[in-house]
């Protein structure tokens, strides 16, 4: 029978290989195509623009002190017309935690996520906006490839559907500073996390230097409150004075 000691030392024996299972995520990994990957190259936090790939893929990263960061360029196929394909780009970054069932719980900064949603068919231009999705990884292992022999990250979604495999590109992590880049609630954004983005752009090259790069398209909410009220005074004031006959 396994006493307590012996199931104790067990666990001791094992215990590295679940640390050392848990730690190997370090690094930033990328889908067969290699041209999407987190880090500059894909967003530019100072310019709020995302910088579209070559081609479609996405990209995970991830630091030994629980930080993220997401990069992901899919093509979205239209059956009822094939030839109207629509293309979304997202980016999110912030911290993960890795509970004992063997998941990935990925919680982004809410203010800092991006989206740009093109569909040429249906509008002349794309669709820029913040972007908040929380997500949970069901399953994920880790492997070395047998036809490329480097490591490769398998992840399961929530609903255990299989993404596509991810390789090891760099480690360390190649990634944007892990602070809020965006925030909202300071008038100006020009703190530290907007010095420390600027510094990391000008150190590093883009990855695709004949990126196409989208104009933002800004939807600002409180100027188009504060234009509501204006015009409801200015109705106002029209109704106390009429116009003399």
């Amino acid at each position: 029978m396994l006493t307590i000691a012996s199931a104790i030392a067990a666990f001791g024996l094992l215990l590295p290989t679940i640390v050392q299972a848990q730690g190997s995520l370090v690094g930033t990994w990328t889908s067969k195509s290699r041209k999407v990957l987190t880090g500059p190259g894909f967003y530019n936090p100072v310019e709020d623009r995302l910088i579209e790939p070559d081609l479609t893929g996405i990209s995970y990263s991830f630091t030994a002190d629980g930080y993220y960061e997401e990069a992901y360029y899919r093509a979205v196929s239209n059956p009822a017309n094939p030839s109207c394909v629509q293309g979304v780009m997202q980016w999110q970054h912030g911290t993960y935690t890795l509970p004992s069932n063997g998941s990935i719980v990925l919680q982004p900064i809410a203010v800092d996520g991006r989206s740009l949603t093109s569909t040429p068919c249906r509008y002349d231009n794309s669709v820029y906006e913040r972007y908040y999705q929380p997500e949970l990884i069901k399953e994920y292992t880790l492997e070395t490839d047998k036809f490329h022999n480097v490591p490769r990250l398998n992840l399961f979604q929530f609903d255990g559907s299989p993404q596509q495999p991810l390789y090891l590109a760099y480690t360390p992590p190649q990634m944007l500073p892990t602070q809020t880049l965006n925030p909202t609630a300071i008038p100006s954004a020009t703190g530290k996390a907007k010095r420390d983005a600027q510094v990391l752009l000008q150190s590093s090259e883009p990855l695709n230097k004949n990126a196409i790069i989208h104009p933002k398209e800004s939807f600002n909410a409180d100027k188009i409150w504060w234009l509501g009220i204006g015009l409801a005074a200015a109705g106002g004031a029209m109704i106390m004075y009429p116009s003399s006959k």
